[in-house]
């Protein structure tokens, strides 16, 4: 028994009406609507979390060039994958994929488990939504989902009160979404479902007047579609600072480090960062003796979901360096490795070409956000 209001349409007329709308104008030639297999859905469902379509595409055409199946995928170095990775953020998803296309190569024969929906779920990096998903989208097989799409769609349309990840809402959501979803035409409602929320019922600017349900919608009748869904309660971003240090040889290589395989940028290849200048200079004492710093670059930003990180970098040159140790490397600028760079060393070092420990024309403070659909 629940106190929750009932769903205000009946699951055919939901359904017929965004089938019908569906048809029209939903996207119908997306890269992983071709050739569908629990592959390729998987992939683009892992790529498509916090990530726009027109993001993705390039991406996963790149992907799916490199690893065509999971055997491919499995068998790389998480360096490679985390390369084909670098630019999409939330590198964790680039991991888990990693992972998980190991675990259904070990335990699976290479077989995605796409019976059994908590099988799929319990793969690494595949929640509840994602798993009913790729079953869906593969199969065609009722399963039901709810993704950002999903949830601001059925939060317009019924215009639930509550940040959706509050356990209470999105359990009011999932019930919603069980109601709509068919036993029929599965792949196409699902994909309609995702395109409703990306191309009408947008986060901003919603197109209310060409919508399906424009007049059932509680939201829009109490002109409130900005409140929905509501956001989740805002809490001012710390910032931190690093220091980056820009090592060169006489060759123009630049030492990179690799970071943890979890926390900020896992198992990606970095800079050296340091919280002062001391610490820098003492690291080098050490490492690099006789490196001779330049004067450092302008400070610039990265912010990421949970912080803002002031990044400064610092060129310095080194004749010679023995032993840089198994977690580093010597990086050529002009002929880089297939490796996974955080975006901001990405820009660094690219704007390293031709060699040169000055400034680049042009570098100034900027912003940019680790990254809908």
């Amino acid at each position: 028994m629940t106190d929750d209001p009932p769903a205000i349409l009946s699951p055919e007329t939901f359904q017929r009406r965004l089938l019908d709308w569906f048809d029209v104008h939903g996207r119908h030639d997306l890269p992983w609507q071709r050739n569908r297999t629990p592959y390729r859905v998987w992939v683009s469902e892992i790529m498509l979390q916090q990530t726009q379509v027109t993001t993705v595409i390039p991406y996963f055409e790149r992907f799916m060039t490199r690893f065509p199946d999971v055997e491919a995928l499995a068998a790389a170095d998480q360096d490679e994958v985390l390369h084909l990775w670098t630019g999409l953020g939330y590198y964790a998803r680039g991991r888990n994929l990693h992972k998980a296309a190991r675990v259904v190569v070990a335990e699976h024969g290479g077989a995605f488990p796409v019976h059994s929906l908590e099988a799929m779920a319990s793969l690494p990096g595949i929640g509840r939504s994602t798993a009913g998903a790729i079953i869906a989208q593969s199969t065609g097989r009722r399963a039901v989902i709810l993704d950002g799409n999903v949830k601001r769609v059925l939060t317009r349309l019924h215009a639930v009160e509550g940040w959706p990840g509050r356990p209470a809402v999105e359990r009011r959501l999932w019930t919603l979404a069980e109601h709509y979803t068919p036993a029929e035409r599965v792949i196409d409602y699902t994909q309609a479902m995702m395109d409703l929320g990306a191309t009408l019922c947008r986060r901003g600017r919603p197109d209310c007047g060409r919508c399906p349900f424009e007049t059932e919608c509680l939201a829009h009748e109490r002109g409130e579609e900005r409140r929905f869904p509501e956001s989740k309660p805002k809490k001012a971003l710390p910032t931190r600072q690093t220091l980056m240090l820009l090592l060169q040889d006489d060759a123009g290589r630049v030492l990179l480090e690799q970071r943890p395989s979890s926390g900020l940028w896992g198992g990606l290849w970095s800079l050296p960062q340091f919280e002062d200048l001391p610490a820098m200079r003492a690291w080098l004492d050490q490492h690099a003796p006789g490196a001779e710093l330049d004067e450092a670059w302008r400070t610039f930003t990265h912010v990421f979901s949970h912080f803002r990180l002031e990044i400064t970098p610092q060129p310095a040159r080194v004749t010679r360096l023995d032993a840089i140790g198994e977690s580093r490397r010597w990086f050529d600028p002009t002929d880089p490795a297939n490796i996974g760079l955080a975006a901001p060393v990405k820009g660094l070092l690219e704007s390293l070409r031709p060699f040169t420990l000055s400034a680049p024309a042009g570098h100034a403070s900027e912003s940019a956000k680790e990254p809908s659909r």
